[in-house]
């Protein structure tokens, strides 16, 4: 299946993933769209004959745009990734609706295997925002890329924490086209996480932000991290969605930040902390319990562009001194001559990228 007829259907009105996904299984490849009519929709278990009267005219609609599309995206410097594209996100190809297109504005690292979502309220109080920011940069600092939905509020502040630190990476995945700002006070910050990190939605260019976006919006950042962190949040807000997709649906660890008791917006977190979610009060509570990368994930990574970097200059001066046996971080500031901060947040990056571990404290020992 081709870039073009993943399109298709992504640019079929009235499809969903869900749909999408039943006619990729019912016909075998995507390219069958360009030929389906109303009787081959039809047979597709779950459509009917009054879904396939509107499927197969929307096809055919559809069909007319795909090129000028394509055409668009190569003028406004967007790239276009569907999943039999081996740069597609291994870990939201994995999840059981991954969009048919992702529209990239920007650029996918290596480095995005390893990512944690942050979310919560647009209206936010000043704590909500401070810790957003401070969790953004410390996580950004331990190698990890922020994940989150371009909002006022807590997204803003996590994606600018992350910014805020040399190193650090930020997706921002958009409930509207990647062309579209929304909110518009953001447009300068979109612009600045495309040239360090990326701008991601799965709907066509010029798309406007309508309320049925912004789920199917959620479920791309839970489906692009490998955790969710929940910074404010009132008990029925599209955070607890996000945090309900990243746990029930997708396998995700769900980090909670509590707050002041009397505020309405501590009422999510609570919750979710009730429920099981982690209680996080410092960055390790998020590392700890992060644990490996799935499986699947790290053998579709180490096909693909989405490999692990590689290691720099101060990672094989800790790994020359570790040895084979454990160390803790004292001996190894001495060995090395590193500053304590220094050695702490290289030994996290090396921890989430496998290549050593932690034996027990502060105490580390490479991965055999």
């Amino acid at each position: 299946m081709g870039l073009r007829d993943w399109l298709l259907l992504a640019m079929t009105a009235g499809l969903g993933p869900i749909t999408t996904r039943r006619l990729i299984e019912a016909w075998g490849a995507a390219s069958a769209a360009w030929a389906a009519g109303e009787r081959e929709v039809k047979e597709v278990p779950g459509i009917g004959a009054a879904g396939a009267r509107k499927i197969a005219a929307a096809l055919r609609e559809a069909a007319r745009g795909v090129e000028d599309e394509m055409a668009k995206a190569a003028r406004l410097g967007v790239r276009l990734l569907c999943p039999d594209d081996e740069a597609y996100p291994a870990l939201l190809r994995d999840i059981s609706d991954p969009p048919a297109i992702l529209y990239v504005k920007g650029k996918l690292e290596a480095r995005d295997l390893h990512a944690l979502a942050i979310v919560g309220s647009r209206k936010c109080s000043f704590y909500g925002r401070e810790q957003a920011t401070r969790f953004a940069g410390l996580l950004a600092g331990a190698g990890l890329t922020i994940v989150s939905g371009g909002a006022r509020g807590v997204d803003a502040a996590a994606h600018r924490g992350a910014l805020a630190h040399p190193q650090g990476r930020t997706l921002c995945v958009l409930g509207c086209g990647v062309d579209v700002a929304y909110p518009p006070e953001n447009a300068e910050l979109f612009f600045e996480i495309s040239q360090r990190g990326a701008v991601i939605s799965e709907l066509p260019l010029g798309s406007p932000p309508m309320a049925e976006n912004f789920p199917r919006r959620n479920r791309i950042i839970s489906g692009l991290s490998r955790g969710v962190l929940v910074i404010e949040a009132a008990e029925r807000s599209g955070a607890l969605i996000t945090a309900r997709l990243a746990c029930d649906d997708h396998g995700r660890t769900v980090f909670a930040l509590p707050g002041q008791v009397d505020n309405p917006l501590s009422a999510g977190p609570h919750q979710l902390i009730r429920d099981g979610a982690a209680l996080v009060g410092k960055l390790e509570d998020i590392l700890d319990a992060l644990g490996p990368l799935p499986q699947g994930a790290v053998e579709e990574g180490e096909k693909s562009p989405a490999s692990p970097v590689m290691l720099s200059d101060r990672q094989k001066l800790l790994i020359e001194h570790m040895g084979g046996s454990a160390v803790g971080v004292d001996a190894l500031i001495e060995r090395t001559g590193l500053e304590a901060p220094v050695v702490l947040q290289e030994l996290t990056y090396l921890s989430l990228k496998g290549v050593v571990q932690r034996a027990d404290g502060q105490t580390f020992v490479l991965h055999r």
